[in-house]
């Protein structure tokens, strides 16, 4: 007599056929496990659909593609804003005016050097624009902060450190006869409110950040410049030449 096989059975066989004929399509890594899926699910007489448990697998691995090109990704746009790149993104009035602002600063030193003398006038002259510029980066530092909204909060945090760079223009303009002091004292204003503005007090979008970095190191040079003249050349002044 033959034995009809129960349901059962004809499901446990198609199953295995299936499973059978899904591995040839299957990746290397996922032949080893799916045998091992298939007798277990099997032994609790599950249906079709658990057996596809190379799904999940896949999914995560893609997943896990698309995360690590996404770190990439992000990896190298922050590498761009560490660069000069990012000053194309500024605004093309602040760029042009900012990048204007350094004339009196070169246009000292410049002066000297042509000259061949160290003019105490015009290095007095570029302490005080010095100045000016010191105490104006304090004043936006304030305005950036009052504003409903902002967020630097108007703190003593950043309220007293906007008032700091106007109380060192204010003491190098009183070193009139001491331009190597002024000089120093504007050099100290300018880090000062640049190393608040990039560290201790964030805010600024990053093309002011990196337009600020390049101006200020533009502006201490020149102002090095000047020291430096002033040590090596001879000193003369305007009504002499006329004279």
């Amino acid at each position: 007599m033959f034995r009809i096989p129960t349901g059962r059975r004809i499901i446990d066989r198609v199953l295995v056929w299936r499973c059978l004929q899904h591995k040839t399509t299957t990746p290397n890594y996922l032949q080893q496990l799916q045998p091992l899926c298939c007798s277990h699910f099997f032994s609790r007489g599950t249906s079709s659909q658990k057996l596809l448990s190379t799904r999940p697998v896949s999914w995560h691995a893609s997943r896990f593609s698309q995360h690590d090109s996404q770190n990439t990704s992000n990896s190298g746009g922050s590498s761009d804003n560490l660069g000069l790149k990012i000053l194309t993104q500024a605004p093309k009035p602040a760029l042009y005016l900012g990048f204007s602002g350094l004339i009196p600063f070169l246009s000292a030193p410049l002066l000297m050097v042509v000259s061949q003398s160290f003019h105490p006038d015009v290095a007095y002259a570029q302490v005080v624009y010095g100045a000016c510029i010191v105490s104006f980066l304090g004043g936006a530092r304030w305005g950036f902060a009052v504003p409903a909204g902002s967020p630097a909060q108007p703190d003593w945090m950043n309220l007293g450190n906007s008032v700091v760079p106007s109380l060192l223009a204010w003491l190098a303009l009183l070193c009139q006869d001491n331009i190597t002091e002024a000089a120093l004292i504007v050099i100290m204003g300018l880090g000062l409110s640049l190393h608040c503005d990039l560290v201790l007090l964030p805010g600024y979008p990053a093309w002011f950040k990196a337009m600020r970095t390049v101006l200020t190191v533009i502006a201490t040079f020149s102002l090095v410049a000047t020291l430096i003249i002033k040590k090596f050349c001879p000193e003369k002044k305007f009504r002499e030449i006329k004279g």
